[in-house]
């Protein structure tokens, strides 16, 4: 079942170790690397007093970039082969070859380096594994009454994580004498994948831990439309309880949980996870699914497992603690529970959404590479020194490079990392329309004085520059607008400002400084900066092809830190899913 490496480096490392400490030195020492992970942001683009690409990118990139088009560069950084790299002598890492041909026709020498080490340091995501890679197209269909709810690419992705987490169960049964005897989902949500897992032809045992009350009443609903329960049907006396209620139908009320005001708890295991008991008893008499309700803050699972015992048995069970997408710290959870618990036999877990990770490390020694102005969220997440988050493992704390120990990612830097730039087709423009119209409308801000000017800051991560107070500038959030108002870029000044309007934290400003604002001033905008466009969208397209080496970093992390543990016996990390259908695709596998 386990690969015959432990982590999907490219081919040119001997050895995992090798490519680790690559990796570390790549992240710690590579300036560029450093800005464009975490670096800039694409709302300083054009406040900023200084040029922001010509400041980024050196002059034969620029010079070269003119030439291509946005989907050429594309194709350049993640699916061009680059026949003049060699890559045969791994350990001091690829080299470049004297380049053959017109001048004008080909990328910069330090551009093609720069790309061959993102590719080189970035894990291979094609699926490897015999399970997966072999399936038939028929062993990704679910039945169609366990796939309600689910779009092809959730089938997709339970189908494939239900499958795998089956082999490796039967393995552990097979060569570790253990068999599993329950699947602890953490965050299981609308619970797809457990509920796949339940049904035929798996059958396995499932309890399903969530925090939120309404996804557990929904996956409830579907688990009777899975056939894995009944419907609970009420037998009454109309007439009497049509006199009970004025004529009115009310359904019975439900006894409350420890986690709802209501009432008190009724369960014996309501302790930290708290089970909807009213519900929960028909479902776990009829169903293979117990529904526990928890908002999950470590790995410890002792309230889960003493729901599973029974105090006249002497049983011990199995678990397999499992995950699809889990968000933030949740799979630092997941991972802990195999050290935390004895109970807990094997980890899988997939992870998503990094931009919701906390920073376990204080900011650095010295400053590391920035373009990017003060920025209130930034210095705010850089303090948080929780222990639960990134990184994990002590070799990553623990790294030495010139900025200080321990490796950082900002949360610039992990939004990136959820980027898809391998997906990208030319049907993308409209997203590099959005980034240009965002900055461009945040310099409209600026010069209306709807929002201060940006400074930069020498001491951005985490240290107030003398005389600064970023948290009495509260950041405008425009999040997303419908598709119709990015058509141009006054039906997008339109309806931000209407949205803002009903910010209450900046209706006022707004009210205030764009009244009279008319179309023609609009358009001027747009027309003064078009040039600007491109060069955004290049930058956009880097920080994107760039961020590749950040995932790869926090998965290895975790890697790393299971391969610290005693308790591990073995580890490692591979591709499960079609990056062109699901991008998170990572698995990280944990055996005690």
């Amino acid at each position: 079942m386990a690969p015959s490496r432990s982590l999907p480096f490219p081919s040119h490392f001997a050895n995992s170790d090798e490519y680790v400490e690559s990796l570390l030195s790549f992240v710690a020492s590579s300036e560029l690397f450093q800005k464009l992970c975490g670096g800039v942001h694409i709302l300083d683009f054009i406040t900023q007093d200084f040029d922001m690409y010509t400041t980024l990118i050196q002059k034969d990139w620029r010079q070269f970039f003119d030439l291509l088009d946005i989907p050429d560069i594309l194709d350049l950084l993640m699916r061009n082969d680059l026949p003049w790299l060699n890559t045969s002598n791994g350990r001091s890492g690829p080299e470049v070859k004297n380049i053959q041909g017109p001048s004008s026709l080909l990328p910069p020498t330090s551009l093609v380096e720069y790309i061959n080490l993102v590719r080189s340091h970035s894990l291979d995501r094609c699926i490897k594994s015999p399970t997966l890679e072999n399936s038939s197209l028929s062993d990704n269909v679910l039945a169609r009454h366990v796939a309600v709810g689910m779009k092809p690419k959730k089938i997709h992705e339970v189908s494939s994580l239900a499958r795998y987490v089956d082999r490796l169960s039967l393995e552990l049964s097979l060569n570790h004498s253990y068999p599993i005897s329950h699947f602890v989902d953490f965050g299981s949500g609308q619970n797809y994948l457990g509920r796949a897992l339940a049904s035929p032809p798996y059958r396995k045992k499932i309890i399903a831990i969530e925090s939120k009350p309404h996804n557990i009443d929904g996956a409830r609903t579907m688990d009777v439309t899975a056939k894995l329960t009944r419907k609970k049907f009420f037998l009454r006396n109309k007439k009497h309880y049509r006199s009970k209620t004025n004529g009115e139908y009310r359904l019975p009320e439900q006894k409350a949980t420890s986690n709802h005001p209501q009432g008190p708890a009724t369960s014996p295991c309501d302790d930290d996870l708290t089970a909807t008991k009213s519900n929960e008893q028909r479902h776990d008499h009829e169903t293979n699914i117990r529904y526990i309700q928890s908002n999950i803050q470590d790995g410890k699972l002792d309230p889960v497992i003493s729901c599973l015992l029974h105090p006249s048995t002497s049983w011990d069970p199995n678990l397999m603690v499992i995950s699809l997408h889990s968000c933030g710290n949740l799979l630092h959870h997941g991972l802990r529970s195999l050290t935390l618990n004895p109970s807990v036999r094997a980890v899988a877990l997939v992870g998503c959404c990094y931009n919701l990770l906390t920073e376990r490390l204080p900011p650095p020694l010295t400053q590391q590479p920035t373009l990017r102005s003060e920025n209130s969220r930034l210095q705010r997440t850089s303090l948080a020194c929780d222990p639960h988050g990134f990184p994990m493992s002590e070799r990553f704390v623990n790294y030495n490079h010139p900025h200080g120990p321990g490796i950082r990612f900002n949360i610039t830097a992990r939004m990136m990392a959820v980027q898809a730039p391998q997906n990208w087709t030319e049907k993308h423009g409209m997203s590099f329309t959005r980034h240009f119209y965002r900055a461009l409308f945040q310099k409209m801000l600026v010069d209306k004085g709807v929002v201060e000017k940006p400074g930069h800051s020498e001491n951005i991560l985490g240290k107030r520059n003398p005389g600064s107070n970023l948290e009495d500038r509260p950041q405008i959030i425009l999040g997303s607008l419908r598709k119709q108002y990015y058509t141009s870029f006054t039906a997008y000044v339109r309806a931000a400002i209407a949205k803002l309007k009903n910010d209450p934290a900046h209706s006022e400003k707004i009210i205030r400084c764009m009244e009279g604002l008319q179309d023609e001033e609009i358009m001027r905008y747009e027309k003064d900066y078009v040039h600007k466009k491109k060069e955004l969208s290049i930058v956009w397209s880097l920080m994107a092809f760039s961020a590749g080496v950040v995932e790869s970093a926090i998965v290895v992390d975790r890697w790393q830190w299971l391969r610290e543990q005693k308790e591990v016996k073995a580890c490692w990390v591979e591709s499960i899913f079609d990056y062109a259908i699901s991008p998170r695709n990572l698995v990280v596998v944990g055996i005690r």
